[in-house]
Formats: C-alpha cells, sequence, structure tokens
C-alpha cells in the first residue's frame, strides 16, 4: 500500500478537514527508525482501510508543519481526530504499543 506524503499545502484539506481519523507520520529519508517503523505503519494502513487515513509528512521538506505540531524528532506519529491532534508517539513504537494508544480515539 503506497501511504500518501503531504506538503504543507495539502495537509489542511487531507488532514485538518478530514472526516474520518488521521494518522500523521512524521519522517525523514535519512531516519534508520522511521525505516524500521514504515513495515509497522503499512500494515496498520492496510488494516485500517475506509476508517483511518494515513499518511507522511517529510520534515526536511514541511519545516512549517515541523514547528506548527511541535515534533522534536522522528519518526513522530499523531493522531488527529476532527482536525485535532488527540495522541502522539514519538521514536519508534511496536504495532501492540501504537493499537494500545491509538485505539480508544478510534471508532
Amino acid at each position: 500500500m503506497d501511504i500518501p506524503k503531504l506538503s504543507e499545502a495539502s495537509f489542511k484539506l487531507e488532514v485538518l478537514q478530514a472526516s474520518q481519523p488521521v494518522l500523521v507520520e512524521f519522517t525523514a529519508v535519512w531516519c534508520q527508525p522511521c525505516k524500521a517503523l514504515d513495515t509497522v505503519v503499512n500494515q496498520l494502513a492496510q488494516e485500517w482501510d475506509g476508517k483511518v487515513k494515513v499518511v507522511k509528512v517529510d520534515v526536511d521538506d514541511n519545516q512549517g508543519l515541523v514547528m506548527d505540531f511541535q515534533v522534536m524528532g522522528v519518526p513522530t506519529l499523531i493522531l488527529f481526530v476532527n482536525g485535532k491532534p488527540v495522541q502522539r508517539l514519538n521514536g519508534f513504537q511496536s504495532r501492540d504499543r501504537i493499537l494500545s494508544r491509538l485505539s480508544p480515539h478510534i471508532g
């Protein structure tokens, strides 16, 4: 599954105005933990198809979003519900940990 990469221009429409929850992975091409997390995020994107939109933001290309959401390191996962960040996970996380933290916010 190809996870869409967002820019600052598309972020508002794709995340803040989305009707369903959106999981945003803040990532970077040079980040090894991000590559490890990609496998987990891809699995979740398939499992949540139709329930949760999963997108990526490259921190090097989108400094404005990094500042807006105070992303201090990569990878950072932020779950948005109704345009608001409701849960954040910093660093590489196991699939189980991601599910346990995010599931309460997903219908």
